[in-house]
């Protein structure tokens, strides 16, 4: 059985499943080759413009699965560094991944869980989501998850959750920013189908350029060169073929040739 499916629609919106619900979707060796075959596949398809991450089951994702822990339990350092370096590719794809991304949320998402919702772009929660960043209760770290946990929450949040594993619900998500919405579980569906739908409303090449500009700009010190490359961006779009039609269909009240009937 696949661990991870993919299924994409006539409107290019990909949908990558975790599918392991009888472990609660818990990452294992396999899981992470499968997701990262699948988020390259993505990355590499034209004709996907929004990838939605969900699960099967009751849970996202219940964190590491138990085989795969008392595997590595037994692995030499060298064994354990290179089963690091690739749940670090996966989720360095997830991030880089040009496209919007979207995390549905459902159930129990613990530790490595919380670092695929960090990475995509936007995360709604179920209300009966519940997460955790569980690792030292086991002695361990949430290590290559932490550049996407400390992005989404900041730092003085993740040293408190890092540290004390404990248990926090969709509204304290909410708040910390590691979801952007938490919706009752039966209105899940229709929350996402309306952040697709507002995302697919737009331009395919200026969504894609406003997350590689958050990329660009983030963290950088606001000075000359900056300044020129963000100059240069909006420049370069509105000559664009795209730039040139949504200015002119914006100015003749009519639909952009992006939206379909």
């Amino acid at each position: 059985m696949d661990k991870v499916t993919t299924q994409i629609d006539n409107r290019g919106v990909a949908q990558v499943t975790l599918n392991n619900p009888d472990k609660h979707n818990a990452f294992d060796d396999q899981m992470i080759i499968q997701l990262t075959d699948a988020f390259n596949s993505i990355t590499a398809n034209p004709a996907v413009r929004l990838m939605l991450l969900t699960s099967e089951g009751k849970s996202f994702s219940a964190g590491a699965d138990l085989s795969w822990m008392k595997r590595m339990a037994g692995y030499s350092y060298q064994e354990n560094l290179n089963d690091a370096h690739a749940l670090a590719a996966m989720l360095k794809t997830l991030h880089q991944i040009p496209i919007p991304t979207i995390a549905r949320v459902q159930g129990a998402a613990f530790g490595g869980a919380v670092g695929l919702i960090s990475c995509c772009d936007i995360a709604v929660a179920s209300s009966k989501a519940s997460f955790a960043l569980s690792e030292v209760k086991i002695g361990l770290v949430p290590s290559t998850i932490s550049p996407y946990v400390i992005a989404a929450i900041g730092e003085r949040q993740a040293k408190r959750y890092f540290m004390t594993a404990e248990r926090f619900d969709p509204n304290t998500a909410m708040q910390i920013g590691l979801v952007h919405e938490a919706v009752d579980e039966q209105l899940l569906d229709d929350k996402i189908e309306q952040l697709v739908g507002a995302i697919l409303s737009n331009g395919p090449e200026a969504v894609a350029a406003a997350k590689q500009l958050v990329f660009a700009v983030s963290g950088k010190a606001i000075d000359s060169p900056l300044i020129e490359h963000t100059s240069e961006i909006i420049a370069g779009i509105r000559v664009s073929g795209q730039g040139q039609e949504g200015l002119n269909a914006f100015l003749e009240k009519r639909k952009p040739n992006w939206l379909k009937d």
